[in-house]
């Protein structure tokens, strides 16, 4: 999953075995830290690069044997090795944070494609390595759920990532639906807003749906918690819809009540 959507499902993750639990919060946490090396705050490009290396330089001692000289890599690095995680799926990730730094814009859809599959799909790779479950099938249906989970997060943080000097909406698409980046600046819902947002949706939406089969191949409480996290994607994209598009004044979020109907529809799936 797309770490800057991860605050629409943590929670899901309480339904996983308790095994898991940790196993999964370490690889959140690298995920989250390294995102933030190169999301928050006003540190300089060339900082964040920086330090977005001496993460990579953590992982080449992982490899290698040796111990991480960052303390909180100790116990990623435990995980690893008791689970025979993919270091590259790590460094996957790197490279995406990376390029949040050096790229602000994506020509089209396959650029956008391209991130995720650095972004986001990693994640999903290394739960099914942690759970035992992967297989080319089950890669692909992983691949699917993430790399959508991705786009929905953009289409959720349209105004965050501008003001972020950020637009990963395709700029082929813009164009084609006569959306410029004025009118993002402004807030604006006019014009054929709503038409580009229901497209972005729409295919979000086939994406996810394409993955869906994940939740029930997994079985128990493996199973639930991806049905939970689909159900999340969803659900998004249903609150999108309602508002027009109009994510700048009406971010769309989780509530509480959201997770109920979620536990529910995923239970009953």
């Amino acid at each position: 999953m797309a770490v800057n959507h991860y605050e629409n499902f943590p929670v899901a993750s309480l339904v996983l075995p308790p095994r898991f639990r940790d196993p999964v919060a370490r690889i959140y946490r690298f995920a989250r830290e390294a995102d933030d090396l190169a999301d928050e705050g006003v540190t300089p490009d060339s900082a964040r690069l920086e330090r977005l290396e001496h993460f990579r330089e953590q992982l080449r001692r992982i490899e290698r044997g040796a111990s991480p000289d960052i303390p909180w890599f100790e116990a990623l690095a435990a995980v690893i090795r008791e689970h025979r995680l993919p270091i590259d799926a790590f460094a996957d990730l790197l490279s995406a944070f990376a390029q949040d730094v050096t790229k602000k814009r994506y020509a089209d859809f396959a650029e956008v494609l391209d991130y995720c599959r650095r972004s986001a799909n990693p994640v999903g790779r290394l739960l099914l390595v942690l759970y035992g479950a992967l297989t080319p099938q089950n890669l692909a249906y992983s691949d699917a759920v993430c790399s959508s989970l991705q786009v929905i997060n953009f289409l959720q943080d349209i105004a965050i990532d501008y003001r972020k000097g950020r637009v990963y909406l395709p700029q082929d698409e813009l164009a084609r639906f006569e959306v410029s980046e004025e009118q993002i600046a402004r807030g604006d819902t006019g014009g054929n807003w709503r038409a580009f947002i229901a497209f972005q949706s729409e295919r979000a939406r086939t994406m996810l749906m394409s993955g869906a089969p994940l939740g029930r191949v997994l079985t128990g409480r493996i199973g639930l918690e991806m049905r939970m996290i689909i159900q999340g994607g969803d659900r998004i994209l249903t609150k999108i819809a309602a508002v027009g598009g109009d994510v700048y004044r009406q971010r769309p979020v989780l509530r509480p009540h959201d997770w109920v109907y979620m536990t529910f529809r995923a239970l009953a799936a």
